[in-house]
């Protein structure tokens, strides 16, 4: 069986936290697990971690988010930029993936689906969480 690389991986954790978004936007009953099936056929623990983990800690994602986006809130902008930078936050506070490449990824993952400004704010946000976080470390 073919391996996944983990930026792959994130694609889908990105497309799952846009599909769930969009269901609570909709009020459309959904199960995570199921949504997660939808995008990915076998079963990932990275895909888990990281989808449960922004789930279950949204609120304070979104709150360090809101904290460093000037004048903005994480909930203005699309979908798909809140599911990037989601998931960014997500990984540079509660794993062990190093700084850099969640911020790496992220990008990517902006080039792809954000457009300019919206990636600049995202790298801008993960920039400041970043070394706000190795000030205090």
């Amino acid at each position: 069986m073919e391996q996944i690389t983990r930026s792959e991986l994130r694609k889908v954790i990105m497309t799952i936290l846009y599909q769930i978004d969009v269901y609570k936007n909709n009020k459309i009953d959904y199960e995570v697990d199921k949504v997660i099936n939808e995008q990915l056929e076998i079963d990932n623990e990275f895909v888990k971690d990281c989808v449960y983990g922004v789930i279950t800690n949204q609120k304070d994602i979104d709150d360090i988010a809101n904290k460093y986006l000037n004048k903005w809130t994480i909930t203005r902008l699309g979908f798909t930029d809140q599911a990037i930078l989601r998931l960014a936050i997500y990984e540079l506070i509660y794993t062990d993936t190093p700084e850099v490449v969640v911020i790496n990824e992220a990008i990517e993952l902006a080039k792809l689906y954000s457009d300019d400004e919206v990636r600049k704010m995202i790298n801008g946000v993960l920039d400041k969480i970043y070394h706000n976080k190795v000030d205090h470390e």
